[in-house]
């Protein structure tokens, strides 16, 4: 313990009970108790040791646990008459419960949001939220009178628990390419109010590493305007942004944008082909699909430029048809289902493991990502202020 002592930080107040102090860990600094804690893989193994670990996995001196973050709408609501209303929940996997998040800005409304329609009872209109640098951003959706509803996006922060308004779009669209890429907000054609073919070829970034986010940065013009059918999934995977321009069997145009070089190509027929369902790159490295019409998990070989499949427990398929989104982090695909179900997938175990998460009752999901767990003013600092 010599050398740990050689750089131990000046004394941290521990908690007391009755004028004793009490130790994260007996017989350590508590210093070197949280570094030895943060190691553990599993934060809700720690919780349920005693209350005093409890709190120290929501301290700020702890390393925040992944949670996953989604968007839901009212599932009750008869949706030939009333648009459903729009809610943020955050998962706490230490707890296993839902936690809305605090209400963001009243600019732009959400309730001006539109999801459904009572003239399109069959159809969902999208609403598109991306996650870069450890922060959930709501960019791209459709009001009432079917124009842009956002002109700024929202930007909410899980580590202050707070929203703050972005920067305005030079283009407010919908039905538009999302997507990020080494913390950097891309979007991509689209539509405005009314087809526009300079927005469709258009596409602007706004990089959430720099602290200042003064404006949206235009980008080198896109080489046609195939892509403004429908609201598609940017995939940020290697420094490039991969995009398909319809979703389903129909016959697909890829296009990828270099980030680095600010230059489009075409993206290869192989690769293309794999577009079968949502696709998400595990760290931006490893590319993962899910079919809609099969539920087939495969991961794309770039070398060899073919889709292979991974293979899943008995009955994880069909846990996965109708897949519409999916996020991708530390081993595990998040997956929305077209029957409101999040369904989980462990690529890393083989055969792949599956389990669904509960919804909040009376929510659909929209969409899932995955950020680091929101801070909880409610749950007490474990050291005594």
């Amino acid at each position: 313990m010599a050398t740990v002592a050689a750089v131990t930080p000046p004394a941290k107040r521990r908690r007391t009970d009755g004028g004793k102090d009490i130790a994260i860990i007996e017989g350590l600094p508590d210093h070197v108790s949280e570094i030895c804690l943060s190691l553990v893989c599993r934060p809700s193994l720690l919780a349920a040791v005693c209350t005093r670990w409890r709190r120290l996995v929501y301290s700020p001196e702890f390393p925040p646990f992944s949670s996953l973050y989604a968007l839901f709408v009212d599932s009750n609501s008869d949706p030939a008459r009333v648009n459903p209303a729009i809610r943020f929940m955050c998962f706490d996997p230490v707890s296993s419960k839902w936690d809305p998040l605090p209400p963001p800005p009243p600019d732009p409304p959400l309730h001006r949001i539109l999801y459904r329609h009572p003239s399109y009872i069959s159809f969902n209109f999208p609403i598109q939220c991306v996650s870069a640098a450890g922060k959930l951003v709501l960019i791209a959706a459709s009001n009432r009178e079917f124009s842009p509803a956002i002109s700024h996006p929202l930007i909410f922060d899980p580590v202050s628990s707070t929203w703050t308004s972005g920067p305005p779009l030079e283009s407010p669209r919908r039905w538009c390419a999302t997507g990020a890429c080494g913390g950097v907000v891309y979007v991509a054609s689209g539509l405005g109010s009314q087809f526009s073919p300079i927005v469709a070829r258009s596409i602007e970034k706004l990089d959430l590493t720099d602290h200042n986010r003064s404006n949206w940065q235009k980008l080198r013009e896109m080489r046609d305007s195939r892509f403004s059918r429908e609201a598609i999934d940017a995939v940020g995977w290697r420094r490039k942004l991969l995009m398909v321009n319809v979703k389903g069997d129909a016959i697909k145009e890829g296009a990828i944008y270099d980030v680095v070089n600010d230059d489009w190509e075409a993206m290869p027929e192989e690769m293309a082909a794999g577009w079968r369902g949502p696709v998400a790159a595990m760290e931006e490295e490893t590319l993962y699909s899910v079919d809609e019409r099969n539920g087939t998990v495969r991961i794309y070989n770039e070398e060899e430029r073919v889709w292979r499949e991974v293979t899943v427990v008995e009955g994880g398929e069909e846990m996965l048809k109708g897949a519409q989104q999916v996020t991708a982090f530390a081993g595990k695909l998040c997956v929305v289902n077209v029957d409101g179900s999040i369904v989980v997938v462990d690529v890393m175990a083989e055969p792949a493991k599956i389990w669904t998460v509960e919804n909040p009752e009376g929510l659909e999901p929209v969409s899932v990502h995955v950020l680091p767990r929101m801070s909880r003013p409610d749950i007490l600092h474990f050291r005594k202020i």
